[in-house]
């Protein structure tokens, strides 16, 4: 075995960049193609989904073949070499296995412990065979990560450590408050048909919202959901808990209508462009508001500008024989600096004893300052004299200057009004990758946006479940299975090709005993040809069944060839029956349907199945 993956996802690379490598379907092809077509690979498959890209190949040079999966990465993604190269991942043989089985329990997903992993990989495998790239490696690898994937979830409460990404999409959406109590009664848009756009569509339909639309750019599909839909979760008044799912489908040209209607939007295509602009957004929140959409940063800062002119006058002292450049200070402390605790208002007064008079200032002018300061300057205002000043933190301060060549500025913020900001009318989740939504859109007074990046800041935090630890235990217990199931089967034909020599020995031996002996009967010739064989088989037996065990341990792989060396055995012949297994799994797979799990279908009896059809 030389399994070799070469990857990047959210854990090595930032979502700018994943976004820009993200693979077309068409890409997946072309790249899969040309993997098996390079010199180093005999198989190959690609999981790619919003969060990663990974390319698994059978090479039979490390070196080779990282260098070669690299490149067919880059010029697929259309992103250069030398700039993908610092965010790609290498695992290779045992260390490889043990990262897809950790991918398929959802171990190093976004959202640990999710499940829509494992409907990616059963579409990464069927495409795989589909085009026959995958091989006996990659075979038994995908299954082997699809029921130690199951087992996870099945074994353990590794569902407890995370959601599913749409799960926790909205979550964010609805600040953290149970989604599905702040979904009930809403208007939901679905943009996109897909697996993930699916998902999501069942878990609005499951919460309860008063109105769900489809939109997608191939209408036949958004009708086939929006009908599976009604059908699922439609009209039922038996039970008081049932939900009343009024189902839709729309064309794509009615998104900017349908925008103007929602409260909130779920967006999952395969676009390789925007589907939602910043300015369709503001014309849909000016539609259903009746008024302009307002950028938040100009809102914030007139507010602030009407804190600040609303702070008293702080002047403090007469400015009469002060060594300062009085306009100079008054400029820099108009800029939003406070003295003292109190609050600076433009030029129109300052404290000129305060740190901010004296900040920058250096040793010299410092002395002279603090002498005029120390004769004790009277507020002519109130006929008051000024407070004392501490002498000694003068005295601190001109040292301080002397050494830094100024005096070093600490200055108290500004006190800032909080500004209460009205409720989102609408709220946006992007799962797709390249981002439908344009990130403009969150500077939108009542708009709030969730999408990819965000998810990944929200999650990066999240606590992690105890059951996470059983998972990592029964990943090394099933990497260590796969392995020795490896080596076990890499001896097998060499078995195979020895019994069939024993066979043919047996067959010619018998064939000589009948030129000797022709007047044997068929009764007589039989039982000599049985006992022949039942000795043949008692000598293989022992060896052959103790050189599969010892096979199966590390290091093993040694006992094949030495088994081959010991009997002769053909090299060819061994090749050839290991051809033929495969020939035969193939068909096996065939005549089973193979593992074509429907990408395209949805399961209408089992709405649930879509967890495992993401594209997350």
């Amino acid at each position: 075995m030389s399994l070799l993956v070469v990857g990047l996802s959210h854990r090595s690379a930032p979502v700018s960049v994943l976004e820009r490598a993200a693979l077309s379907a068409d890409a997946q092809i072309k790249l899969l193609q040309d993997t098996v077509a390079a010199e180093p690979a005999a198989e190959a498959a690609v999981l790619a989904t919003c969060n990663r890209i990974e390319l698994y190949a059978d090479v039979d040079k490390f070196h080779a073949g990282v260098a070669e999966l690299s490149t067919l990465l880059a010029q697929h993604s259309g992103v250069g070499l030398e700039e993908l190269t610092p965010y790609l991942y290498v695992h290779y043989e045992d260390r490889a296995v043990h990262h897809f089985f950790s991918v398929a329990c959802g171990l190093d997903s976004m959202v640990v412990g999710e499940g829509q992993i494992l409907g990616q990989i059963k579409d990464a495998l069927a495409t795989a065979q589909e085009l026959h790239t995958a091989g006996r490696l990659l075979n038994d690898l995908f299954q082997q990560a699809l029921r130690v994937g199951k087992r996870a979830h099945s074994e353990t409460g590794i569902d407890r450590a995370g959601q599913s990404l749409v799960t926790f999409g909205l979550e964010q959406l609805s600040s953290g408050a149970p989604a599905d109590a702040w979904l009930k009664g809403k208007r939901a848009l679905v943009i996109g048909a897909g697996s993930m756009s699916s998902l999501a569509a069942a878990t609005l339909a499951r919460a309860g919202v008063a109105e769900l639309v489809v939109a997608n750019r191939t209408f036949d599909r958004a009708e086939r959901l929006a009908a599976l839909l009604a059908e699922q979760y439609g009209q039922r008044p038996a039970e008081p808990d049932d939900v009343d799912v009024l189902a839709r489908a729309v064309p794509m040209e009615s998104v900017p209508d349908e925008l103007t209607r929602a409260d909130v939007v779920v967006s999952c295509t395969g676009a390789t462009g925007l589907v939602l602009t910043a300015d369709l957004v503001a014309e849909a929140v000016e539609g259903r508001t009746g008024a302009p959409a307002v950028e938040r940063a100009a809102d914030s800062g007139s507010d602030s500008d009407s804190v600040r002119s609303g702070l008293p006058p702080t002047s403090v002292g007469s400015e009469d024989g002060c060594p300062l450049d009085l306009s100079a200070v008054q400029g820099s402390a108009a800029q939003g600096s406070a003295v003292q605790g109190s609050a600076v208002q433009g030029a129109s007064g300052f404290s000129v004893m305060g740190e901010a008079a004296v900040a920058g200032m250096d040793a010299a002018t410092l002395e002279q300052h603090a002498a005029w300061v120390d004769n004790g300057t009277v507020d002519r205002r109130e006929g008051r004299r000024t407070p004392e000043i501490d002498t000694d933190a003068v005295a601190a301060l001109a040292a301080a200057a002397a050494t830094l060549g100024r005096v070093p500025e600490r200055r108290r913020p500004e006190p800032v009004a909080e500004v209460p900001r009205p409720l989102p009318v609408l709220s946006l989740l992007d799962l797709a990758m390249p981002r439908d939504i344009d990130a403009a859109v969150h500077r939108l007074l009542g708009v709030r946006l969730v999408d990819i990046e965000s998810l990944a800041e929200a999650s990066a935090d999240a606590p992690m479940a105890a059951d996470v630890d059983q998972v990592r235990r029964i990943v090394s217990d099933e990497v260590a299975a796969f392995d020795a199931a490896q080596r076990a089967a890499h001896i097998t034909p060499t078995v195979v090709a020895l019994r069939a020599m024993a066979a043919d020995v047996v067959a010619s031996e018998i064939a000589r005993l009948d030129g000797r002996l022709p007047g044997l009967d068929d009764k007589q010739r039989g039982e000599i040809t049985q006992t022949v064989r039942r000795v043949v088989d008692k000598l293989l037996h022992a060896p052959t069944v103790r050189v599969k065990q010892l096979a199966a341990e590390p290091g093993g792989a040694g006992y094949a060839d030495a088994l081959r060396t010991l009997f002769d055995l053909d090299a060819e012949t061994v090749a050839a029956v290991s051809r033929a297994d495969d020939d035969s799994r193939d068909h096996n797979s065939a005549a089973l349907g193979g593992l074509d799990f429907g990408r395209e279908n949805f399961d209408s009896n089992n709405f649930e199945s879509a967890e495992n059809r993401g594209r997350a």
